[in-house]
């Protein structure tokens, strides 16, 4: 069963650009010969690293859209895991997400077919009460200190 994949790889920065070029031959044909489709190359450049990965701030970014099953990804992994300039890669089956946007853009035609704005189709908010901060404790005074404190004081002339 054919599905569609995007993978994602980080190339080392000291590669040479023609080097790269045949890195993504080398997976291309992987997928190719394993009976899949490679639908688009995408070479994204040079781009700095969130965190540093086997030593290395920065990285060539390359994105491949792929039509395969799951024995071809199976050794496209393999082979990505194997390969020294390859520093980080990440495999996303992307068939789900597609069904899962296709029903979000059918649900959005049919509400605006039928002309429900979507303020009233969606039920309205619930106002929750703010919570009421209870009063700090005053400390008591103690016992001696009261009848002091309430007679005024004098001035001595």
């Amino acid at each position: 069963m054919s599905r569609l994949y995007e993978v994602m790889f980080i190339v080392r920065p000291d590669v040479e650009d023609e080097e790269v070029d045949k890195l993504i031959a080398g997976f291309s044909s992987t997928v190719t010969t394993g009976g899949g489709v490679v639908k688009t190359v995408e070479k994204m450049g040079r781009r700095k690293l969130a965190y540093m990965v086997r030593k290395f701030n920065d990285g060539n970014f390359v994105l491949l859209t792929i039509e395969a099953g799951g024995a071809v990804v199976l050794e496209l992994e393999r082979r990505l895991r194997v390969t020294e300039p390859v520093i980080k890669f990440i495999t996303v089956r992307m068939d789900e997400e597609e069904k899962r946007l296709a029903k979000v853009k059918a649900a959005r035609g049919v509400r605006r077919q039928t002309g429900t704005p979507a303020a009233a189709a969606a039920p309205a908010p619930v106002a929750v009460p703010a919570p009421v901060a209870a009063p700090a404790p005053v400390a008591a005074a103690p016992a001696e200190a009261a009848p002091e404190a309430a007679e005024p004081l004098q001035a001595s002339a």
